[in-house]
């Protein structure tokens, strides 16, 4: 490839318009309490239903309008940034520890510990994610902690397939062949040369599942089986909007316009940060 190539992948518009809105969304979650123009809890019937500053109507310090509790919407979306972050995070990389450990070895050694390793990922694979993932809430009871675990046990499978194949593949090649008669040890042989060769599509997957646990717990929030706090989320948020979508839109628009931007910029770093960093794609 060519150096103009190379450049052009370097520069990639989705990596920086997906990096800089996640940017943007992980810094306003972070200083919520510096940046937010209201108290997302504080409550004013007189201020229910505001429109945003655009609109006639509206009040000066809610840019994005009121809900029908005359609660902030701006600052309700940027403290519901801070629960949706902290479960992308928290369970995608639970997800992927589990999951890519388990993928590399049954891709690598293969034999028993592949049949073993791909028969409990068939039979985990066999029940639908979301319906699994309420059941699991319900069980372990509503609460933060309880989303994460409840993602991660679900979605390190598809970690472990993923990484499965990619080490597999990995696994016939001649520099693995070259580090064996070399006298390499086989596990030596899989976290220095095959690992670092399947960690692109790691990369990949990882932000791709921020974005899944982003929708899952929207999801769970969206049926109140998210936190049990009056904290604001995303999902929360929308199934509020639901309710009074005719009398104020935006109470509804706004907070999926969020989770999509923020699932979709997820979904395109990963996959631009494998293009810049997959050898065999450079």
């Amino acid at each position: 490839m060519d150096e103009a190539g190379t450049s052009r992948r370097r520069l990639s518009p989705r990596l920086w318009l997906a990096g800089g809105w996640l940017l943007l969304a992980l810094a306003a979650a972070i200083f919520a309490p510096l940046i937010a123009p209201q108290d997302p809890l504080a409550q004013d019937l007189m201020l229910e239903r505001l429109p945003p500053f655009w609109l006639e109507g509206a009040e000066p310090g809610y840019w994005l309008g009121t809900d029908s509790l005359g609660r902030d919407l701006l600052s309700r979306l940027i403290f519901g940034g801070r629960i949706a972050f902290i479960v992308a995070f928290a369970a995608a990389s639970a997800a992927c520890l589990v999951g890519s450990a388990l993928g590399l070895i049954a891709g690598y050694f293969g034999g028993w510990a592949d049949r073993v390793i791909s028969r409990i990922v068939d039979i985990w694979m066999a029940f639908p994610p979301v319906l699994f993932a309420i059941l699991l809430v319900a069980v372990l009871g509503t609460g933060l902690s309880s989303v994460i675990i409840a993602i991660a046990v679900i979605d390190w499978t598809r970690f472990c397939r993923v990484i499965r194949a990619e080490a597999m593949s990995q696994a016939r090649m001649d520099y693995v062949e070259s580090a064996r008669i070399a006298g390499y040890g086989r596990i030596g042989i899989m976290l220095r040369e095959v690992l670092p060769n399947v960690l692109p599509s790691v990369v990949a997957l990882l932000s791709l599942e921020m974005g899944i646990a982003v929708i899952v717990e929207a999801i769970l929030s969206f049926v109140n089986l998210s936190i049990s706090t009056d904290d604001p989320t995303w999902g929360g948020i929308i199934a509020e909007g639901r309710l009074s979508i005719h009398q104020a839109w935006w109470v509804l628009v706004f907070p999926l316009i969020t989770l999509i931007l923020t699932v979709l910029s997820f979904s395109q770093f990963g996959e631009a940060l494998k293009a810049r960093f997959d050898p065999v794609l450079r």
